[in-house]
């Protein structure tokens, strides 16, 4: 503050001493405890005195009647003084109380005056003005019990901030309570002395009348009730701790000058006036010694400001000094300036900042560092400094001697004289070229690394030493499902998985004692709270405090590693298999060749031709297997040649009739112009057979097989999906059922030979394997859905012949893609799937939302309002499936429209009874054209 102070002011601050809190103001300085303890040792000697006093107070004493004027004139002039000085205090603080104390003091002056004029012996045999033998006695009563009413007037007027203030000028208040005093005292005067017959007798021949000790009694109780007063009137000030000392001490007056003694000038005569005489004195003695104090620090204040007057000249000589030299030495230019623009100063930076000299400067215009385009603005910023105003931190261009635009942050401050009149402007310039090129290059910079931070497919982090996020790139949303405001702040043990934290605590550690780059494996938990295993590249910075992770989802190189690691198994189990048939067929093919040979032989013998139609038999079964063995090898010979799937799938229906039963109903669903495929058409049609057995095994008490035929495009995100399919045109033969279905721990394992959940003797697992194999051999791709207790449906891909004119099909799926603008809520419980989905919808220009369930979507239909469309699959896990989050998504948004998809096709779903005929159902796979037509026919619906 003093530092502050001394700087704005310009002066150099003296060590002056400060005021004491205690100053002449007694009446409202709070009592401390000093002051209390003084008045209690004061009243405690004075109770001790009066205490030995009062056995005695009776003896006579040779009388002094000096001694009663010599009392009465230093009693009146002790407190004409405090009197005096309390009204010094009333003209400044004005206040009611005051004015009525030191009436008071003024009283008791007049009366001990008047009282020691009338004294019997002082200056006449009787005493001056006519007095009679009872006035001195009346006057002391006035006396002695005006002072407490002045008393008691004052403690009730004062209040903690002085009390009521009077509000005419104080001269007519202190002439008021001046002749105000003169004219009560000369009342009383003629009383007791003209009107001296009237009044009661007090004192007999030198001794006290009974009616005396009821005036005295009276009077005492006065004094007694103006102390409890101010004990009672808290806060006390100083005045009132002593003014109870006071009032102590007209008690003890009253006491033995009144009550204890007998007549005049006795022991208690003299001592009760001592005490008055002491009373007196206490105010009177407190207000010198605050006014010596007062006086001596004006003295040493006085003193101090000469001094300060001395050490101020030196300063400022020195300052002009350092002032040049600072000025002299700056690195910032620092030009003064006239009103009228004409420089005046120019300092040594000035010149190396914008190249002119101080000559060259100096009585020309401030336009010569000014652009043209900004010359204006001398004119309004000397406007603005002849209003007082002042320019800061401005930044702006100005020109160098070559003619080079520089780079400026100015101040400005008016200039003035001594007499504060503004009489130029100082300008203080520094050159931030440099720096602005440097901020400029480091923005463009921050610019790159934040685009690059908020485009990022791989997610970013930004850890503290302790592991708690402190940034997250927004990429965190599509890879583990939270939004960067759920990770900030938060420690990263609570998104890692708990076997993978202390290989985490490891690196991170690594990287502190300086591995530069660490890469390593982690799994997190994503929102759903399915795992996620991400490849991390980190790094520490020691400069920052921090460390930097990059992690790359590996979600999709597992499950494209998987499926490659399936279908090299499948290829290795082929091989095995191809080879072990094709052995098998040699053997075969000598049991078979040579068991006809055998039979002739034993044609005779009908127990042993028995036996040879039993080999026969088994060789048969065997040749049938190693068929099966080697369609799912992919090296049975195949006859392929150009069909129509519908007319195949027709004559198919009519076969399964009597093989499937009446209690199962076979439902063609065939496409109008479905495209010929390249397929061996007796292998397509035992494929569809042991699909339909299958499906059949899966209805023991009957259902709906649904035979169904479409053109379908299977694009490059399908295909990257699953490796072993090429994008492109194919033709889709679905067999689907209403049977138990699947469990899905059991579908990865349906297509291996020998693999069968039927029981012994009900199929050898080679149904599905030769379906399989049949298809990869034929160039095609085979999808299985199934959802247990809901019933399966496989779908076989076949390569579209070559070589066909482009069907009408083909035309409507080739129209221009068109998207919008809308918000699609995506729920999808196959992470890769919605991945691959939100993508899509994205790149047609849709915002897209996801979720990995019912629970999710619900979650997020209830906190955006501006969702247009529900996406959703229809079979899901948990305790709601996708009809039934439709259904109660539109109980909570009626308007919100819904699109379908389902790895089942739309027909056979529609018979399982999960959807009602004419909802909108969009089957899995499909292409951008087919989404993004089906999306804008929901939206418009």
């Amino acid at each position: 503050m003093k530092s502050a102070k001394m700087a704005k002011t310009g002066r150099r601050e003296v060590d002056v001493p400060a005021t004491i809190d205690r100053s002449t103001f007694l009446s409202t300085l709070p009592a401390t405890s000093t002051d209390r303890s003084a008045a209690l040792w004061i009243v405690g000697v004075s109770s001790v005195l009066f205490a030995l006093a009062v056995p005695f107070a009776g003896i006579p004493l040779l009388p002094v009647p000096a001694f009663v004027a010599s009392y009465q004139s230093a009693l009146a002039v002790s407190d004409i003084v405090t009197a005096v000085l309390l009204l010094s205090q009333f003209a400044v603080l004005r206040t009611r109380a005051l004015q009525w104390l030191a009436t008071g003091y003024l009283f008791t002056a007049a009366a001990a005056l008047v009282h020691a004029l009338t004294f019997p012996g002082l200056f006449a045999p009787a005493g001056l003005f006519g007095a009679g033998s009872q006035t001195t006695v009346w006057l002391y009563m006035i006396w002695h019990g005006g002072f407490p009413l002045f008393v008691l007037g004052y403690a009730w007027l004062k209040e903690k901030d002085g009390g009521p203030r009077i509000q005419g000028t104080m001269s007519a208040a202190i002439y008021a309570s001046v002749f105000g005093v003169i004219a009560a005292m000369g009342v009383f005067a003629w009383i007791v002395t003209t009107q001296h017959d009237l009044l009661p007798v007090l004192l007999r021949d030198g001794r006290y009348t009974p009616t005396m000790i009821g005036v005295v009694s009276f009077v005492w109780s006065l004094s007694f009730a103006a102390l409890v007063s101010l004990w009672f009137r808290r806060p006390h000030s100083v005045i009132d701790v002593w003014l109870m000392v006071v009032m102590c001490a007209w008690l003890f007056d009253i006491a033995l000058s009144a009550i204890v003694n007998v007549a005049r000038f006795d022991l208690g005569f003299y001592a009760g006036r001592l005490y008055g005489l002491c009373s007196a004195t206490f105010v009177l003695a407190v207000l010198l010694v605050e006014n010596v104090r007062l006086q001596a620090q004006t003295a040493g204040m006085v003193d101090a400001l000469k001094r300060q007057s001395d050490e101020e000249r030196n300063y400022h000589v020195e300052r002009e000094r350092l002032f040049t030299a600072v000025v002299a030495s700056s690195n910032d230019a620092i030009i003064t300036k006239s009103l009228d623009g004409t420089i005046t100063t120019w300092n040594n930076a000035a010149e190396r900042v914008f190249g002119y000299s101080a000559n060259e400067a100096i009585g020309r215009p401030i336009d010569i560092i000014m652009p043209e385009d900004q010359r204006d603005d001398v004119a309004e910023n000397l406007a603005r400094t002849r209003n007082g105003e002042v320019i800061d931190q401005q930044e702006t261009v100005r020109l160098h001697k070559s003619g080079q635009p520089i780079d400026v942050v100015l101040s400005q401050v008016p200039l003035r004289s001594t007499d504060g009149k503004i009489i130029g402007a100082s300008k203080v310039a520094r050159d931030i070229t440099e720096r602005k090129r440097t901020e400029t290059a480091l923005n463009r910079e921050i610019e790159e690394r934040q685009r690059i931070f908020e485009t990022s497919q791989d997610l970013i982090l930004v850890t503290d030493g302790f592991g708690n996020f402190i940034q997250v790139s927004p990429s965190v949303k599509a890879i583990l499902g939270f939004s960067p405001e759920d990770m900030v702040g938060h420690s990263a043990v609570e998104f890692i998985h708990p076997d993978d934290l202390e290989n985490t605590r490891n690196e991170m550690r690594a990287a502190r004692r300086g591995a530069v780059k660490r890469s390593f494996e982690a799994r997190y938990y994503h929102y759903d709270g399915h795992e996620v295993t991400l490849n991390w590249m980190g790094t520490w910075s020691e400069p920052v405090k921090r460390h930097f992770f990059i992690g790359r989802d590996l979600t999709e190189k597992q499950a494209a590693e998987a499926q490659l690691r399936q279908v090299q198994k499948m290829d290795s189990i082929g091989q095995l298999t191809g080879g072990v048939a094709h052995d098998f067929n040699n053997v075969l093919t000598v049991i078979t060749g040579t068991i006809g040979i055998l039979a002739d032989a034993v044609a005779d013998r009908p127990e042993l031709a028995a036996i040879t139609k039993l080999i026969d038999d088994a060789a048969e079964r065997g040749a049938q297997l190693t068929k099966h063995l080697l369609a799912f090898a992919r090296k049975q010979p195949l006859q392929p040649r150009e069909i129509d799937v519908n007319a195949l799938a027709l004559e198919a229906a009519k076969l399964l009739h009597p093989t499937l039963g009446e209690q199962i109903t076979i439902m063609p669903q065939l496409t109008e112009d479905a495209w010929p495929t390249l397929v061996d058409p007796g292998q397509l049609s035992t494929a569809i057979l042991n699909l339909a057995l299958n499906a059949r095994d899966a209805m023991p008490d009957g259902g709906t097989l649904v035979l169904e035929t479409r053109n379908v495009f299977l694009d490059d995100g399908y295909a990257s999906m699953n490796p072993d399919v090429a994008a492109g045109n194919y033709v889709m033969i679905a067999v689907s059922d209403t049977g138990s279905g699947i469990p899905a721990e059991l579908i990865d394992r349906v297509f291996d030979p020998f693999f069968t959940t039927k029981e012994v003797g009900k199929g050898t697992g080679l149904g599905l394997s030769m379906v399989f194999g049949f298809v990869k051999q034929s160039g095609g791709h085979i999808k299985i859905y199934s959802e247990e207790g809901h019933g399966t449906s496989v779908k076989i891909y076949l390569p579209r012949s070559s070589g066909v004119q482009e069907t009408e099909y083909e035309a409507l799926q080739n129209v221009p893609i068109a998207g919008g603008d809308e918000k699609i809520l995506i729920v999808e419980d196959d992470a890769l799937v919605r991945q691959y989905v939100v993508t899509q919808i994205k790149s047609l220009g849709y915002t897209a939302l996801e979720a990995g369930n019912a629970a999710e979507a619900l979650t997020i239909i209830d906190a955006d309002d501006n969702i247009d469309l529900l996406f959703t699959d229809v079979i899901m896990p948990g305790n709601m499936n996708g009809r039934q989050l439709a259904d109660e998504a539109a109980r909570r948004r009626p308007d919100l429209k819904t699109l379908f998809t389902s790895g089942y096709t739309e027909n056979a779903i529609v018979h399982h009874g999960r959807l009602d005929s004419g909802v909108l159902l969009l089957a899995k796979p499909y292409r951008k054209s087919e989404l993004a037509k089906m999306l804008r026919t929901a939206l418009v619906s």
